[in-house]
């Protein structure tokens, strides 16, 4: 343990070249030179943030057998090969990836396994080979559990040249990936802290093809602040990277609480910290939606979105208060009127978390995540098991059809390269999608011009009248903010229904509110005297999963302005694109099985994008 600490901590400049010998002289010989853009040329990307191999623990456990290699040949377009015997293939490729394998036991179940590697003689190591069912795999899973949420002894399973092999192995599959302009990888990893199954886990993104010798791993610290404190100091020596808190809807309350580790209050200092290592969230993924909650906002009637109420690795609940994204803004606005600061003015991107190498983004062709445990409709609970269990229950006992067909990363970049990526990310121009490639800007301004829609040049006189999604207004009292939103549809999804903008504000007691807002409709319809669209007539017949509606959008545009805003009234609003209902993936499953769609679970939904959100005053 203490050999690990120091080389972690002593030697975190060392670059990949020292573990890989020319792999960083390939990535300079065919980088391209970053050049700084004009705002206006920004593109958008969609990509890949959160994915596991075969170099994950976990992993590794369920089946998959796919390299960082196979991922990136996924990611561009190939076919790749599900553990369960299938082909997987993308509608169309990514701009951009990152391969995100846990660091801790980085490597350690492919060791675990090969007969020349101490670690496969370890008892640990022998009952975790003999798991050949679904169930075996799972009981091998927690079988981990103890090791991973502990840390005040020398763990026997860490063989440091294993990890080092490993993660050089993730480099090289990235450097060798990487076209500059076309494609872009991400050197990445998971930081992976959940104490009591309460999720606190982080991906972390390196800005370039700089990085330390061996990722800050659980087996250092569980506290995310000693994270945070190693990629300081990482900063400190000309090496940026930030960090991306992923399921908070699974940390029961812990990721968006109000005290340090510690227990101590969260002060200035702990928000310029958390701020500047975490400027974003991931909302979306497999396990669940992070938004928000029906418990957290009543009056929402689109809350309840693919709403997994568990903790991460188990099925114990995850309670709301604290676990969700449009609470933590709210929280965000009332520590900052304290004179605390915020610690929460976070971006949003989305990902998949897919534990076989390949996303499943698509209703339509979803595999699930945990490869063997969960590969047939059957296994994840979209269609009835082929005899009941033995209390009678027809469907698998696991939770795997609370799981969500999502998402995807949005940036607004200068160039489809690791710089441009890492600091549209920075910047937080970015913005979560729940799959479907729905292309969203939102500007904000303290007045546009009135003819900027029609403008030929209306981006680039939105960002010289406003700011972008991620940013920043400031009004003065006699201003009231106005917002540029353009929405539109990916080809190969839905029509759009509506455009939504969510609102919180601090009132001058201190005490946080929020509301929701249509501001356009589908087919020109305006949104009634409650702010509500007209009900479009969106229907889709599970028997069939067509879906038909009275208006569909493929793009809306407009200029919305909040008439309820007060004079020097913090604030902040981000946009909730809705698509027209589509089929779930479990009702996908039962369609094609010939069944009909599960009892208790949504068998439609409305897939979205959400935008980061903009901070006024």
């Amino acid at each position: 343990m203490n050999k690990i600490k120091n080389i972690i901590f002593g030697a975190a400049l060392t670059v990949a070249g020292s573990l890989a010998g020319s792999l960083v002289g390939t990535v300079a010989g065919v980088k391209a030179a970053h050049a700084e853009e004009a705002p206006q040329n920004r593109q958008v990307l969609f990509g890949e943030t959160h994915l596991h191999t075969l170099l994950s623990f976990d992993s590794y456990i369920f089946g998959n057998r796919n390299t960082p290699d196979d991922a990136y040949r996924y990611a561009k377009g190939e076919t790749i090969t599900h553990p369960g015997g299938f082909e997987m293939k993308l509608t169309a490729p990514l701009d951009f990836q990152a391969v995100t394998d846990h660091a801790i036991y980085l490597g350690m179940l492919p060791a675990m396994h090969d007969p020349r590697q101490n670690a496969s003689r370890h008892d640990l190591a022998r009952a975790i080979r003999k798991a050949k069912t679904p169930t075996e795999r799972l009981e091998a899973f927690q079988k981990l559990f103890p090791r991973l949420v502990k840390s005040d002894r020398p763990d026997d399973l860490v063989d440091e040249n294993v990890m080092k092999s490993a993660w050089a192995e993730i480099i090289e599959a990235a450097n060798t990936h990487y076209q500059p302009g076309t494609f872009t990888t991400l050197i990445a990893y998971e930081y992976t802290s959940g104490p009591q199954s309460q999720n606190l886990h982080r991906n972390v993104f390196f800005r370039g093809d700089k990085v330390p010798v061996l990722p800050f791993s659980r087996i250092m610290s569980p506290n995310p602040e000693d994270l945070w404190a190693w990629m300081d100091g990482l900063r400190d020596k000309g090496l940026d990277s930030i960090a991306v808190p992923h399921n908070p809807n699974g940390s029961n309350g812990l990721m968006f609480r109000t005290e340090q580790w510690d227990g101590t209050p969260m002060d200035q200092a702990y928000a310029d910290t958390r701020m500047r290592n975490e400027p974003l969230v991931e909302v979306t993924q497999v396990k669940g939606d992070s938004e928000t909650h029906p418990a957290l906002s009543p009056n929402d009637e689109f809350a309840d979105f693919e709403t997994m109420p568990y903790r991460i690795g188990v099925w114990e609940d995850s309670q709301p208060n604290g676990s969700y994204v449009r609470q933590a803004y709210r929280r965000g606005l009332e520590m900052a009127a304290k004179g605390n600061g915020n610690p929460y003015k976070f971006g949003l991107i989305g990902a998949s978390d897919t534990h076989v190498g390949a996303g499943a983004f698509d209703e339509d062709n979803y595999w699930s995540k945990v490869g063997l445990v969960d590969a047939t409709p059957q296994a994840r609970g979209s269609v009835p098991l082929p005899k009941p269990n033995d209390d009678g229950s027809l469907y698998s006992p696991n939770k795997f059809e609370t799981w969500s067909a999502s998402g995807l990363a949005a940036v607004w970049a200068d160039s489809n390269t690791r710089e441009g990526i890492f600091d549209a990310m920075r910047r937080k121009e970015t913005y979560a999608t729940t799959g479907p490639r729905i292309k969203l800007r939102f500007f904000a301004s303290s007045g546009f011009a009135p003819s900027i829609l029609s403008q030929n040049d209306m981006v680039k006189a939105a960002y010289d009248e406003g700011v972008p999604m991620g940013g920043n207004l400031s009004l003065s009292p006699n201003q009231t903010p106005q917002f540029l939103v353009w929405a539109m549809r990916d080809p190969l999804s839905n029509g759009l229904q509506r455009l939504q903008m969510v609102k919180g504000w601090v009132d001058a007691d201190g005490a946080s509110h929020e509301k929701v807002f249509d501001i356009q409709c589908a087919g020109g319809k305006s949104p009634n005297a409650a702010g509500r669209c007209p009900d479009n007539q969106a229907k889709v017949d599970v028997t069939t999963c067509k879906s038909s509606a009275a208006t569909s959008a493929s793009e809306l545009k407009t200029i919305w302005q909040d008439r309820d805003y007060r004079a020097d009234q913090a604030a902040f609003y981000y946009v909730r694109v809705l698509e027209n209902p589509s089929c779930r993936w479990s009702t996908w499953d039962a369609l094609r099985s010939g069944v009909a769609p599960r009892a208790g679970i949504d068998s439609v939904i409305q897939e979205r994008a959400y935008s980061s959100p903009i901070w006024v005053n």
